[in-house]
Formats: structure tokens, C-alpha cells, sequence
């Protein structure tokens, strides 16, 4: 029996990255899978893969920022199932931020797709959780530490964890809310699959674990929190980020050298 027979896992941004790591994982240890992506080609391309490789995946072709799409959304999820066990809310983008002077519609777009839509899909299938459900939220160690002009994703970033522990406390009892912070994940690979890794040594040794994170990283993650073994863990963010978060560095140290203005 695989892990994951009979549940149904919905995840958002599911056509590239993270997203399609999480739902080729997922399939692949027997849940039934739903994701919704704004890419429509790389969506069906994902859907073959999986479909091809013996998983059961349904993709859903839509705008997660719109409201009209979630309704929708879900309700293709309720009536083709009956029931969910995993909401994981991975969709994200970035308009980037003040210095480029991301306008009002960009920055509520933003939000709309990275802490509205989570918040909505969560109400709309909150009657159709199973008992024990799970819902994981995609972060960011972002939300805690930024570079310039990354006003929009951050801002969103840091809802969504904020989203995550008001969630855990008004499901309690019968679904488990939690949140994976990602640091650097080379998600290369699930967008090409020709794709080849090059970092330099100093992108490996500002990682505590001398590496750079990959997609697969955060599938166990999230995997390990929806797993009904671990039903004590709710209202928790869990930071996977290779240590990158821990490592306080002064100009000087680990040989860098402070070189802006």
C-alpha cells in the first residue's frame, strides 16, 4: 500500500517548480491528485508525466488571483471527489517592489494570489476536509529577511505565515495548518529537465549543509506534516533553508567582503 492511497491533495501552482515536485510526489504514493496553474502548457505537460508514470492527477486551468476561478476551482475539486485531505497553497509570484515602482494593482495582485487565495480555498472546502485533514502553506524565509525591491512577494510571504497560525486556531480539532518556509531552492530541473546545475562555492558554503536546496527538499516536508502520523504539529512554520538563516556574517567573515554603496 502506498503512502498516500485514497487521499485527495489539491495544490496550487502546481505546473512548475515546487508545485510540480510536490504533485509528481504526491501521485507517486498513491494520492489523488488536483492542481490548479495559470501555465496551461506546462500544466498539461505535468498532467501527462504524471498520468504516464501510473498517478491519477486532474489539472485545472485558471488565475488563482480571481475569485471567480476559486469558486470554480473547488467546486470541480467537491464534485468530482466528494471530500479533501490536503490543501497545500504553494501559487506565488512577485511584481517586485518600491524601487520599481510596483503599482497598486501589482501589489494587490500579489496578495490576491498569495494570501487571499489560500484564505478562500480554505473556506471553501473547509465542510469537505476529512477529519484529520491538513492544510500546509508555502512560505518564505523571505517573510523574515529581504533583499531590495522585493516589497510585494515579502509582504505576501509574511501574510501567509501569519495566515497559517489564525488558521490552525479556528480549525482546531479537525485540520492541522501549517507552514514550510523555503530558503534557496534551485527549482531548475522542473522547469527543464536538460537542465544542469552550476553554482560557485560560495553559493554552496553560505548553506550550513553545503548545498543548495532542491524541490524535493520541501515534498518531505510538506509530505511529513500532512502524514497523520504527525497530527501534534499545527499553527507551526518550519524553515528548510540548508542552516542559510542561521548564519550571521560581518564584513570579514567566511571570506566576504561588504562591496556595496
Amino acid at each position: 500500500m502506498k503512502k498516500f492511497d485514497g487521499k485527495v491533495c489539491v495544490v496550487t501552482g502546481g505546473a512548475l517548480g515546487i508545485g510540480r515536485c510536490l504533485t509528481r510526489e504526491f501521485a507517486r504514493k498513491g494520492a489523488q491528485v488536483v492542481f490548479i496553474d495559470i501555465n496551461k502548457n506546462a500544466g498539461e505537460e505535468n498532467l501527462s508525466y504524471i498520468k504516464e508514470n501510473g498517478g491519477k492527477a486532474i489539472f485545472y486551468h485558471g488565475d488563482i488571483g480571481e475569485e471567480e476561478v476559486l469558486n470554480s476551482f473547488a467546486q470541480t475539486v467537491v464534485q468530482t471527489y466528494g471530500k479533501i485531505d490536503y490543501l497545500i497553497n504553494n501559487a506565488c509570484i512577485s511584481k517586485n517592489g518600491i524601487l520599481s515602482g510596483c503599482s497598486y494593482d501589482d501589489f494587490n495582485y500579489v496578495l490576491r494570489v498569495g494570501v487571499s487565495a489560500p484564505y478562500m480555498l480554505s473556506q471553501l472546502f473547509m465542510p469537505y476536509f476529512s477529519q484529520g485533514g491538513s492544510i500546509i502553506n508555502i512560505a518564505s524565509t523571505r517573510a523574515l529577511m529581504s533583499q531590495s525591491d522585493t516589497e510585494s512577494y515579502s509582504a505576501a510571504k509574511g501574510g501567509i505565515m501569519a495566515l497559517t497560525h489564525a488558521l490552525a486556531v479556528s480549525l482546531k480539532g479537525k485540520v492541522r495548518v501549517n507552514a514550510i518556509s523555503p530558503g534557496w531552492i534551485d527549482t531548475g530541473y522542473y522547469h527543464d529537465e536538460n537542465y544542469i546545475p552550476n553554482y560557485s562555492s560560495g553559493d554552496i558554503k553560505q548553506h550550513l549543509v553545503d548545498r543548495v536546496g532542491e524541490p524535493m527538499d520541501i515534498a518531505r516536508a510538506v509530505m511529513f506534516l500532512c502524514h497523520e502520523e504527525n497530527d501534534f504539529i499545527t499553527g507551526e512554520n518550519i524553515n528548510v533553508d540548508g542552516g542559510m538563516t542561521k548564519l550571521m556574517i560581518y564584513s570579514g567573515d567566511e571570506g566576504w567582503e561588504y562591496k556595496g554603496k
